[in-house]
C-alpha cells in the first residue's frame, strides 16, 4: 500500500469507529422520549443501552481470533454490514422489546468493529510508526462518547427528524466507510487451515454476558447479597472456568492462554481496566454531574467535557509523534499513567461549588493521561505478540478495557446512588423533613421537575458532592494503571507492520520446509529479538529477504 492509500484507507476506518461508537451513547438523551412513545417499563429503559454493550464487549475476542484466521478486510466489512443492519431495524422498532433484540445486534458489529479497525491499523503501520497516526484514533474514541448525548438531544428535540433517527444518524457515516475499505484497505490473505474454537467461544460469550448482566441489575432489582445475586455470579464464573479448560485444549483457543505468560501482556491487560473506567465512567458521570449538580443543559454538558477531548487527542499525538521519533513506549505509558492518576485525584475533590475553569483544567489532565495510555498500552501487547497472534491480543486488551468500562460504569453507578441517597436523607434529617420522603434516593435527571423547590436543591446537591467519591475509587484503578505499566518491560519498537511480519514467517516455513533459510532465518530471529529492524536493513538489506526464501 503506498503511503496515500494508507491514510485513506485509515480515514475509512476511523469513520468506521466513529459510527459505531456513537451508537453507543447517541440514545443516551432520547431514552425518556423512546420509552414514553413505545410504552416502554422503567426495566427497559437502561437495556436498551445495556443490550449493545453486552454483545458488543462479548464478541470482542471473538472477532479478535477471526481476523487472526480469516481476511481481516472481509470481517471489517462484515461487521460495519452487521452495524448496519442492527442501526436500519432498531429504527424501525415498533415496540422497546424489539429495540432490545435489534440493539443486541447492533452490538455484535460493534464489537467487530471496535477491536478489526485497530488490528487492521496494526497490519498496515508498523509499530514504529504507528505513534504518528495515534492523534486521530484517540480523537475519535474521544468525541464519539461525548457528541453521541450531543448529537441525539438534537436530534430528539428536532421536530422533522425524531427519536429514531438516533439509530440511523450513522447509516451514512457506515456506508462511506464500507465503500473506502473496500476501495483502499489492501492486506493479503495468509490461506491456512483454520480450526474454530466455537465452544469455547460460547463459554465465553455466555460467562461474560451472566457477570455483566448480574452487575448491571445487582443493587438494582436484587440486593447484591441475595440468592439471585450469588447465583448469577458463581454461575458467571463456572462458566468462565469450563471456558479456560476448552482453551487450553483447543487447537485455535478464541483466547490463547500463552499470551499471558509473557509479561507485557498480562500487566497491559491489567492496566486496560483503569483506561476502561476513565473513558466510560468518566463520560457518562461527568454528564449527569453538569445537568444534574450543576443545572446546565444537555448540550451545554457535552461542550463542558470538551478539555478532555483536547487533552486525549493531545495527549496522543503528542505521546505517538515522540514514539516514533524515540522508538521508546514505557516512559510515555509511566507519564501517562501519572497524568490520569492526578486527574482522577482531582476530581476526587470537587463538590457543587467548584469552579468551572478549575474544574475544566482537571478534566484536561484526566483526557491527557487516558489519550496517552489508551492506544499505546495495546501498542505494546502489538510490538512483542507473533504476528500470527495479533488479533487475538489486540481484542484481548480491548475486551478487558470495554469489560472494565463496563463493570466499573455498573459499580460506581451503584456507589453513586448510594452516595446520593445518604446525602438526600442526611439533608431532609437538618432540615427537620421526613427522610422517606427520599424514596430510594435514585432520582435522576428525568425526576428533577417533578419534585419541589428545597428537594430539588438537595438532590443538586447530594450529586454535587457525591460524585466525588465514584473518581476516588477511580484513582485507585488508576494507581493500579500506573503500578502495571512501572512493571513494563521496555521492548524496541518493531518497524514491520504485522502484515510484512506475517509474510516473512510464512516465507521462514516456507524456507524451513525446502530445507535451506540461509540469511533470511537469521533475519527475521533478529527482528523477533526486538533488534531495530533499520540496523538490519544498513547490515544486509532488508530487500534480500524474499530472494533467500525463493532460493
Amino acid at each position: 500500500m503506498t503511503h496515500r492509500q494508507t491514510i485513506v484507507a485509515l480515514s475509512g476506518l476511523l469513520l468506521a469507529m466513529f459510527a459505531a461508537f456513537l451508537s453507543a451513547t447517541i440514545v443516551s438523551n432520547a431514552l425518556p422520549t423512546i420509552i414514553s412513545v413505545l410504552h416502554g417499563s422503567q426495566n427497559q429503559y437502561t437495556w436498551i443501552v445495556t443490550a449493545t454493550l453486552l454483545s458488543s464487549t462479548a464478541t470482542t475476542p471473538i472477532w479478535g481470533k477471526l481476523s487472526d484466521l480469516y481476511s481481516k478486510k472481509l470481517l471489517v466489512q462484515i461487521s460495519t454490514v452487521i452495524f448496519t443492519t442492527g442501526s436500519l431495524l432498531a429504527g424501525f422498532s415498533p415496540s422497546v422489546e424489539m429495540l432490545i433484540v435489534w440493539r443486541s445486534f447492533q452490538g455484535l458489529g460493534l464489537g467487530g468493529l471496535q477491536a478489526l479497525v485497530i488490528i487492521a491499523i496494526a497490519a498496515m503501520i508498523s509499530p514504529r510508526e504507528r505513534g504518528r497516526y495515534m492523534g486521530p484514533i484517540a480523537a475519535v474514541m474521544s468525541v464519539a462518547p461525548v457528541a453521541g448525548p450531543l448529537i441525539g438531544g438534537v436530534i430528539v428535540d428536532t421536530d422533522w427528524l425524531g427519536w429514531r433517527w438516533c439509530f440511523w444518524a450513522g447509516i451514512p457515516l457506515a456506508m462511506v466507510s464500507l465503500f473506502v475499505v473496500h476501495k483502499t484497505l489492501h492486506l493479503p490473505v495468509m490461506k491456512r487451515k483454520v480450526s474454530i474454537d466455537w465452544l469455547g467461544a460460547s463459554l465465553i460469550v455466555a460467562g461474560v454476558c451472566d457477570l455483566l448482566i448480574w452487575v448491571t441489575l445487582a443493587g438494582n432489582d436484587f440486593a447484591w447479597g441475595s440468592g439471585t445475586s450469588i447465583a448469577m455470579l458463581a454461575g458467571g464464573l463456572l462458566l468462565l472456568g469450563l471456558a479456560v479448560v476448552v482453551e487450553l485444549r483447543a487447537a485455535e483457543p478464541v483466547i490463547p492462554l500463552r499470551l499471558f505468560r509473557d509479561r507485557t501482556t498480562t500487566l497491559a491487560t491489567i492496566g486496560s481496566l483503569g483506561v476502561g473506567v476513565a473513558m466510560f465512567g468518566g463520560a457518562v458521570f461527568l454528564i449527569q454531574y453538569f445537568q444534574i449538580a450543576r443545572g446546565v443543559s444537555p448540550t451545554a454538558a457535552g461542550l463542558l467535557m470538551l478539555p478532555t477531548i483536547v487533552g486525549s487527542t493531545l495527549g496522543s499525538t503528542i505521546s505517538g509523534a515522540l514514539i516514533t521519533r524515540t522508538g521508546k513506549l514505557k516512559v510515555y505509558l509511566v507519564v501517562g499513567s501519572v497524568l490520569l492518576l492526578v486527574g482522577f485525584a482531582a476530581l476526587a475533590t470537587i463538590d457543587h461549588t467548584t469552579n468551572m475553569v478549575l474544574l475544566g483544567a482537571y478534566l484536561f489532565v484526566m483526557g491527557a493521561g487516558t489519550g496517552t495510555v489508551m492506544q499505546n498500552l495495546v501498542l505494546a501487547v502489538q510490538n512483542v505478540v507473533p504476528p500470527t497472534d495479533l488479533g487475538s491480543a489486540t481484542s484481548t486488551v480491548s475486551f478487558f478495557r470495554s469489560l472494565g468500562g463496563t463493570v466499573g460504569v455498573s459499580v460506581l453507578g451503584a456507589v453513586l446512588a448510594t452516595q446520593v441517597a445518604d446525602r438526600i436523607r442526611a439533608g431532609l434529617v437538618a432540615t427537620g423533613a421526613d427522610p422517606a420522603a427520599a424514596g430510594s434516593g435514585d432520582i435522576g435527571i428525568g425526576q428533577l421537575n417533578e419534585l419541589p423547590g428545597p428537594l430539588v436543591e438537595l438532590v443538586r446537591i447530594a450529586y454535587g458532592d457525591g460524585t466525588a467519591r465514584i473518581f476516588l475509587v477511580g484513582t485507585v484503578l488508576a494507581v493500579i494503571t500506573l503500578i502495571s505499566v512501572v512493571f513494563l518491560k521496555e521492548t524496541p519498537l518493531r518497524t514491520q507492520s504485522g502484515q510484512e511480519q506475517l509474510q516473512d514467517a510464512r516465507r521462514l516455513e516456507a524456507a524451513e520446509a525446502a530445507g535451506g533459510t540461509g540469511g533470511f532465518a537469521a533475519e527475521v530471529a533478529e527482528e523477533y529479538a526486538g533488534l531495530d529492524q533499520d540496523q538490519n536493513r544498513e547490515r544486509t538489506g532488508r530487500h534480500r529477504a524474499p530472494e533467500a526464501a525463493e532460493r
